[in-house]
């Protein structure tokens, strides 16, 4: 059963947490997506049979958190992250963030720097408000947006669709990470697969090549999909972990 953080913003964050070793492990999820995902449970279950500290949470707006998505934005869910952190766990701890989560683990790498021992990326989407929607609607689309304040889009991953806002799009531009120095002073995996329909190999290459750090890896993986929960893809994720950690 979930337990429940109240934040200073009037948020309440729903979440998972496992005591054991430090580092620990957080699990960072997507977009729209909840803390019971394939990889959050999975990477649960490998921390508790390796006696490691875990978390996993709800952004506002997502699964059993409090608010409602199409309000949320890029710079609210950060700071879900920032203050479940701060609040649930000690010390420098292990991101694992999975798609917008990458993004999510980035802004905490800039923000709280101190507080993070490690990155593990899984398909990274850094600036995907910008660089992914925006850059890929029509100008109808667009005008849309702007006009209307949302636009609904197909999902491949729900019956719903994704709702995109005016302010996701807009407030998503103060919390770009593509567009400045991104010192990254501690041990990165980033893993990608290369048949993922959401996030191009070529943003992993560029988050490789932007990133300034001594220990950063790229691991591509032939076929693999956005979801990257097969269990080879599983054990590619233990193994960036354990990678990182030693």
């Amino acid at each position: 059963m979930a337990q429940f953080l109240d934040t200073a913003s009037g948020r309440r964050i729903a979440y998972h947490r496992h005591e054991g070793q430090d580092p620990g492990i957080v699990f960072l999820g997507g977009f729209k997506s909840d803390m019971t995902g394939t990889k959050a449970v999975h990477l649960e279950a490998w921390a508790r049979k390796n006696g490691r500290s875990f978390l996993r949470f709800d952004y506002s707006g997502h699964g059993e958190s409090s608010g409602d998505f199409e309000a949320g934005c890029i710079g609210d869910w950060a700071e879900d992250a920032r203050d479940a952190i701060s609040a649930l766990t000690t010390g420098p701890q292990l991101l694992v963030g999975s798609s917008m989560g990458g993004w999510i683990g980035l802004l905490l790498a800039r923000d709280m720097a101190d507080r993070v021992a490690g990155l593990v990326t899984i398909a990274a989407a850094p600036d995907f408000t910008e660089q992914g929607f925006w850059a890929g609607f029509s100008e109808v689309e667009r005008a849309k947006i702007i006009d209307e304040g949302r636009l609904e889009t197909p999902s491949e991953y729900s019956d719903s669709p994704y709702v995109i806002t005016r302010r996701l799009i807009e407030e998503g531009r103060s919390n770009l990470v593509m567009n400045r120095p991104l010192p990254l002073p501690f041990p990165v995996r980033l893993l990608q697969g290369t048949n993922d329909d959401d996030v191009p190999v070529g943003w992993a290459l560029d988050l490789l090549n932007h990133a300034q750090g001594d220990d950063i890896r790229l691991t591509l993986v032939k076929d693999a999909d956005h979801r990257f929960s097969s269990p080879e893809c599983l054990h590619l994720i233990e193994t960036a972990i354990d990678d990182v950690l030693a």
